[in-house]
């Protein structure tokens, strides 16, 4: 709740309706400050579908806030299509600074972040450890979102075709109450989360690899 800008709270306040990714969460936030506005289902499973019906309403004067479950729309979130359709028919886009979870755990990791690469989510099986494989000389920071689920399994992954001395960064509940951070090498990483059980919403950054 402390996360949402003035901005953003003027913004929810003033549109006609809010697009959610998830309205039983974006009605808490919309309840804690007090606004009453139409809250209308917006995720993955239907943004293709009600896309132009949004646009047809944008293109005769109505507004639309889009609101994602935690964190910024479009990234790793609903949103893009919206964006550039929007964008295509002439409609202004307005995007506002807020809490961005790969951002804030790059920020914080203590790994170099004047260059970096965002992956958003790895791929649940298929591909996953190509994906990795090719980061063997990557040497930049590299962020990727990973469920709590999975991340044991990719954090294995990480020692097996990376080494177990590589730079990994853990952050987990990021801006949330449980924040947490892990930092160490991929086999002490794996170590802590083999013996404390995952949970919550994940931030993984692989340290490039410094060694050539």
């Amino acid at each position: 709740m402390g996360d949402v800008t003035y901005r953003a709270i003027e913004v929810l306040g003033s549109v006609d309706a809010i697009l959610a990714e998830d309205t039983r969460q974006t009605k808490k936030l919309l309840d804690h400050y007090n606004i009453d506005k139409k809250l209308i289902p917006y995720h993955q499973h239907n943004e293709h579908k009600n896309l132009n019906v949004v646009i047809n309403k944008l293109k005769q004067g109505e507004t639309f806030a889009v609101c994602s479950d935690a964190g910024t729309p479009a990234i790793s979130d609903p949103g893009f299509l919206l964006i550039r359709e929007a964008i295509k028919e002439g409609i202004h886009v307005e995007s506002l600074p807020g809490a961005v979870a790969a951002i804030v755990a790059l920020v914080t990791s203590g790994l170099p972040c004047d260059t970096f690469v965002y992956e958003g989510f790895l791929p649940h099986k298929k591909g996953k450890q190509t994906k990795i494989k090719n980061l063997e000389e990557e040497k930049r920071t590299t962020v990727f979102y990973e469920s709590p689920h999975r991340i044991v399994k990719t954090l294995a992954m990480i020692v097996e075709l990376l080494g177990d001395d590589r730079g990994v960064v853990v952050g987990r509940e990021l801006t949330k109450k449980f924040e947490e951070f892990v930092r160490g090498t991929a086999a002490e990483v794996l170590a802590h989360f083999e013996q404390n059980e995952p949970k919550g919403e994940f931030v993984l950054l692989i340290a490039g690899n410094d060694k050539k």
